[in-house]
C-alpha cells in the first residue's frame, strides 16, 4: 500500500507532498488542479508503470524527482526514490527487489482499467541475473473495449472479457461461496444502487444473428436486457463488479500454481467515482466498494485513492469516514500556484452545506441568478444600496426577480418578507409625519 508520495518538479505544482491514509483518500477540488495526475503518479509508484501517457517532469526546474513509500506485507515501509533521466527521457526505477503493494486496480473516468497483480505481473526488472525468468506483462491495461471483449499479451489471452468469463462463471457455477460467479453475485448486490433495485444476473442470451456468442443479461424493473445495452453508469458499476471478481479469482489462481499463499491486501484507484452516477447510486458508491473488496475474501484490507466533484459523495460518507484511517484532501488554486492540503473532516449535514463548505466555496447552492438574486436583497436588507448590482438596484426590482427565480418553499422567503414589512411600516410612518 502507498505511505506517501512527494513530487518535486513534476506535475502542476513545484512541489506537492501527500501522506496517504490507510483506508480512506478522497480528493476533491477544481478541475485541472491534478487530482488525476496524481491518481497516475500513484499507479506508477505502486506498480512500476504508467497506465497512460507518463508524467513530464516540468523543464523550469532543476530538481525534478519523485519519492515515495510502499508499506509491504510486513507492515514496514519502504522508501524509493526516482529522478528523470534526460537522456532516455524516462523515469527511472529504483533498483533492488521492489516492495509488494498488493493487488492494485486504476478505474479510471473513460471506462479504461488497470490491474496489477503480484502473482501475475511480479518478475525481476535484470533480466541477466535469471535469463530463465518467464517474461510476464508489467500490468494488464484494459481499454473500454477490452474489458468486455478481452485482452491478449504477446499473442497469449490474459483476459477472456466479461462477456465471456461473466457467461462461463455463471453456466460452471457449483454453488461454493467461492466460485467466481457467486463472488460476482455478492459484489453486484452490494454495487446495487439500492435494495429495491438490487443488480441480477438472468439466463444468458443471443443478441444478433452474426455473433454467435452468449451475453450476460441483467434485471431491470422492466424486464432482463443484455448488459452491453444497460446505460452508461449500469455498464461502469458492471465492469468495475467484473473486474474486482476476476482480479482476485485470478489472482488465487496464480498463488496455487506458484506455491503461494494469496496477497490480501488490495488497493483501490478510481477516478472521478460519481461518473454516471444517479444521486441516489452516489450515496452508495464509495462505501460500498470498500465493503465489497473486504468481502472477498477473510481478512482483506483496502486502501482506496478516490476523487470525486460530489458534494453528495461527501455528504454520503459522513456516518461511514473514521479520521483515523481516512483522510480528505483538496487541491486549491493559490497566487497562481495550486496547493494540496489535508483538511480536518467536519460534518456538513448535507450536500447543500457542503457546496457552501471550504471543499466547494459556493457562496448559495442556486442557479448563478438565483445567487445574484439573493445576495442583492440580503445587500438591500443591510442597507448597502450603493452595493446592489444594475437591475437590482431597487426594493421592487429585487422582489420581481426572487418571485421569478426562488420557489415559494425556499427559505429564504421569511428573511425577505419580514425586511419588507419592516421597511413598508417604516415608509407608512415618514409618510405619516410629513403629511402632519
Amino acid at each position: 500500500m502507498l505511505g506517501d508520495l512527494h513530487l518535486r518538479g513534476v506535475g502542476p505544482t513545484p512541489h506537492l507532498d501527500i501522506e496517504f491514509a490507510e483506508r480512506l483518500n478522497v480528493l476533491t477540488g477544481d478541475n485541472g488542479l491534478g487530482k488525476s495526475f496524481l491518481l497516475d503518479v500513484a499507479w506508477w509508484s505502486l506498480t512500476g508503470t504508467w497506465s497512460g501517457i507518463p508524467a513530464w517532469p516540468r523543464q523550469d526546474f532543476k530538481r525534478r524527482g519523485i519519492v515515495w513509500t510502499v508499506i509491504g506485507k510486513t507492515g514496514k515501509g519502504a522508501r524509493k526514490k526516482s529522478e528523470f533521466d534526460p537522456h532516455r527521457q524516462l523515469w527511472s526505477w529504483p533498483s533492488g527487489r521492489p516492495s509488494m503493494p498488493g493487488l492494485t486496480v486504476y478505474a479510471r473516468i473513460d471506462g479504461s482499467f488497470s490491474v496489477w497483480d503480484p502473482a501475475r505481473n511480479y518478475w525481476r526488472r535484470d533480466a541477466q541475473s535469471e535469463p530463465e525468468a518467464p517474461h510476464r506483462p508489467e500490468a494488464f491495461h484494459f481499454s473500454s473495449t477490452d474489458l468486455w471483449e478481452g485482452l491478449s499479451y504477446e499473442g497469449k489471452v490474459v483476459c477472456n472479457g466479461l462477456i465471456r468469463d461473466w457467461v462461463s462463471w455463471q453456466l460452471m457455477d457449483d454453488g461454493s461461496p467461492r466460485s467466481p460467479f457467486q463472488l460476482l453475485l455478492r459484489v453486484l448486490e452490494g454495487l446495487s444502487p439500492s435494495k429495491q433495485e438490487p443488480l441480477k444476473p438472468g439466463r444468458p442470451t443471443r443478441i444478433s444473428l452474426e455473433d454467435v456468442r452468449d451475453y450476460p443479461t441483467i434485471h431491470l424493473p422492466y424486464g432482463y436486457i443484455p448488459v452491453v445495452h444497460a446505460s452508461a453508469a449500469m455498464r461502469r458499476i458492471l465492469g468495475l463488479a467484473y473486474l474486482l471478481v476476476w482480479t482476485w479469482h485470478e489472482h488465487v489462481r496464480a498463488s496455487r500454481l506458484l506455491g503461494q499463499r494469496p496477497d490480501r491486501r488490495f488497493v483501490l484507484l478510481i477516478d472521478e467515482v460519481e461518473t454516471h452516477l444517479h444521486p441516489q447510486w452516489q450515496r452508495r458508491i464509495v462505501r460500498a466498494l470498500v465493503e465489497v473488496i473486504e468481502g472477498l475474501a477473510e481478512n482483506t484490507s483496502v486502501q482506496t485513492l478516490l476523487t470525486t466533484h460530489s458534494p453528495l459523495v461527501l455528504a454520503s460518507l459522513e456516518p461511514f469516514f473514521d479520521e483515523e484511517r481516512d483522510s480528505l484532501f483538496l487541491f486549491e488554486l493559490k497566487e497562481q500556484q495550486v496547493d494540496l492540503r489535508q483538511l480536518p473532516w467536519v460534518k456538513q449535514g448535507d450536500a447543500n452545506d457542503w457546496l457552501t463548505s471550504q471543499v466547494f466555496r459556493l457562496e448559495q447552492p442556486r442557479s448563478l441568478e438565483a445567487e445574484r438574486a439573493v445576495e442583492a436583497a440580503e445587500a438591500f436588507m443591510r442597507g448597502e444600496s450603493k452595493a446592489l448590482p444594475e437591475g437590482l438596484s431597487t426594493q421592487e426590482e429585487i422582489h420581481a426577480e426572487l418571485q421569478r427565480l426562488l420557489p415559494e418553499q425556499d427559505p429564504f422567503w421569511p428573511r425577505w418578507i419580514v425586511a419588507r414589512e419592516k421597511g413598508g411600516r417604516r415608509g407608512s410612518l415618514q409618510s405619516g409625519r410629513r403629511a402632519r
